[in-house]
């Protein structure tokens, strides 16, 4: 148990005790003392006032003398400010603390439950590599599946790869084009780029063959037209000239139009027929679009396997929608006959759902093919039978917060017994200084390229800012790298997900401020001080010891390291423990600024020091582990 708790529990029998109410530890608030301030820890009273019928003042002055006198051993002294009790522990709970938990090799307790928990993650489509959208998920991901591990839960890492469709179909035109039977190996390109390559040289081709289409709908020529298509658009165009276009509401309307017409003109151009074409040839199972798709898939996922094992990404199980896009469609004769389903006169089948507050969702189309909300309904109860799991996160930006909720609902109107497990872990879109990234344009930001910009950032900054003279050159080559991808996952993970964000290459890889290399520096230093110690000298510690202010200031943060752990792990948010750890760094280096550990004034005071500085790191590289992000022994 924590201290913080520890003192709830300890308050809410005081108050028993002392006033005969009955009041919930969870209901007792705990912060740590405020630096202005004589104590360790502060109790909240305004939140007991009015059930207790007391006076602030008072009700600080008897709880804090029962405190005293129950809890002799805990703390050594208080003092009531307005509504706020603060209470002093003893230094010997802290040097005990201190001993017991460098003798253990894991520092935070199960505290969980066990429940068994999927986590999805990653998501990449195999038309292009991964990107910095990406990375954020899957740091997210990876980071959640750690912590959940870290508490006591039995976690399945999962990713599903959308590995069909008509964004392959657009890949594999495109090389069957333009690609004159050029390889990843002929080329020296990586296999996801060498594919995503092609993705935007049919997208570049699609949009010159949409201007030369426009010009002829301009000119009325709709000859590259089905009947239907050529109808729409007229329809839109006679639409569009009745708009006066004068406000905001009639500009809002001519752009709805105008973007209705250019979707028309782009699922005409010949190569996106070609596409389709190649796609329903896909679905009838033609030999040799099967090996194409075999082959270029195979290319793409080298690549991936390069990007994941360089991140540190890993997965229990990948699940191929190639696979399970039709594994929903049973459930769709089942909803049916329960009625919550039902089908519309043109065959496609919908469920109605505006009584939750949303409206009326397509689970089926009319030609009887399934939609993404289908496959989902479908995987989600594979992975049920799986990994018969308590919870099943879905690691997915929040442009899909509609579909989560969708899919959730509709789960729960089939009965699956796994719907109320089912939790969106929604985060925000990452952005540059620059702006959003478009794969249509190939502007988006590949996480191999993004990686390669960092490590340079790092071997210029890491020269700066550290003493590598005897490094080897394997030695400064895993160095930056680590540097790098250190930076890169505590900017990505030091933020809420919820909030999006924009990601600074050069501010996250800063040795100075709320940074990874910060922290990684930090945990180099004391790895340093501990090597020079004399025979590696930690004798025991535990005794009548007074600590100074700033060696209790410390102790009082890396205590509350499980407590961070368990909040991290039901928030489901990595951002507590890296506020936290850069939280232990910087009060550590507050502490080295005015205290020697190597020159301590005595004996005693050295042990104790170098055993602060053990815990320290051990806490620093046991909590940056649950981002995924190594700390160096030296820089």
């Amino acid at each position: 148990m924590s201290l913080a708790a520890t003192i709830k529990d300890a308050a809410a029998k005081s108050i028993k005790e002392l006033y005969g109410v009955d009041v919930s530890a969870n209901d007792i608030t705990i912060n740590q003392t405020k630096a202005e301030f004589e104590g360790d820890y502060t109790l909240v009273l305004f939140t007991l006032v009015k059930q207790l019928r007391k006076a602030p003042e008072q009700l600080g002055k008897d709880l804090g003398e029962h405190l005293l006198a129950a809890n002799n051993a805990l703390f050594t002294s208080f003092n009531v400010i307005k509504g706020f009790l603060n209470l002093t522990v003893s230094d010997n709970y802290f040097v005990k603390y201190l001993s017991e938990k460098l003798s253990k090799d894991k520092l935070v307790d199960s505290t969980s439950a066990g429940k068994k928990i999927m986590v999805e993650y990653s998501s990449p489509n195999t038309n292009k590599p991964l990107h910095l959208g990406h990375l954020r998920n899957n740091f997210l991901g990876w980071s959640v599946a750690e912590i959940l591990k870290a508490t006591g839960n039995e976690v399945m890492k999962s990713c599903i790869v959308n590995d069909r469709g008509i964004h392959i179909c657009k890949s594999m035109i495109a090389w069957e084009l333009f690609g004159n039977g050029e390889t990843p190996q002929s080329t020296g390109i990586k296999g996801d780029h060498f594919v995503g390559d092609y993705y935007v040289k049919c997208e570049s081709q699609i949009k010159k063959e949409a201007s030369e289409l426009a010009d002829k709908v301009e000119a009325n020529d709709y000859a590259a037209f089905s009947e239907t298509d050529k109808q729409k658009l007229v329809e839109l165009k006679e639409l569009g000239s009745a708009v006066p276009g004068t406000t905001d509401k009639d500009k809002e309307k001519l752009k709805k139009i105008g973007d209705d017409v250019k979707e028309i003109i782009r699922a005409n151009t010949p190569i996106m027929k070609r596409a389709q074409e190649m796609l329903r040839d896909w679905e009838a199972g033609k030999p040799e679009v099967i090996e194409l798709w075999k082959k270029m898939n195979g290319w793409v996922y080298e690549g991936f396997d390069q990007t994941y094992k360089r991140i540190g990404s890993d997965f229990d199980k990948t699940y191929y929608e190639s696979e399970t896009y039709l594994l929903g469609k049973q459930f769709v004769e089942e909803g049916l006959a329960k009625g919550v389903l039902f089908r519309k006169d043109d065959g496609s089948v919908w469920i109605d759902l505006t009584d939750e507050g949303l409206d009326e969702k397509l689970v089926l189309r009319r030609d009887g093919t399934s939609v993404y909300i289908t496959q989902d309904i479908g995987l989600a109860d594979e992975k049920y039978k799986e990994f018969p799991y308590d919870q099943s996160f879905y690691v997915i930006a929040d442009e899909q917060n509609y579909h989560m909720k969708v899919l959730q609902l509709i789960l729960k109107k089939l009965g699956k017994p796994y719907a109320d497990g089912i939790y969106h872990l929604s985060y925000g879109m990452v952005e540059l200084p620059s702006g959003r990234m478009k794969s249509r344009e190939g502007t988006v930001v590949d996480a191999d390229d993004l990686i390669d910009e960092m490590v340079e950032q790092s071997k210029k900054v890491t020269a700066e800012k550290s003493n590598i003279a005897d490094f080897s050159e394997s030695e400064l080559k895993e160095l930056y790298e680590t540097v790098a991808l250190g930076a890169l996952k505590f900017f990505l993970l030091k933020v809420d997900p919820k909030k999006r964000m924009v990601f600074n290459p050069e501010e996250s890889i800063d040795f100075q401020g709320f940074t990874g290399p910060f922290i990684q520096y930090t945990h180099a230093r004391l790895k340093s001080i501990l090597r020079k110690a004399e025979d590696g000298n930690q004798q025991s510690a535990i005794g009548n010891r007074q600590l100074e202010k700033l060696e209790k200031e410390l102790l009082v943060v890396l205590e509350q390291f499980g407590e961070v752990v368990q909040q991290a792990a039901n928030e489901h948010n990595p951002s507590a423990i890296a506020n936290y750890v850069y939280s232990v760094a910087k009060t550590f280096n507050s502490f080295y600024t005015v205290h020697s550990v190597l020159k301590a004034e005595s004996e005693e005071k050295k042990a104790l020091r170098l055993q602060l500085c053990g815990l320290t790191a051990n806490v620093i590289k046991e909590g940056m582990g649950l981002l995924g992000i190594r700390v160096p022994e030296r820089m």
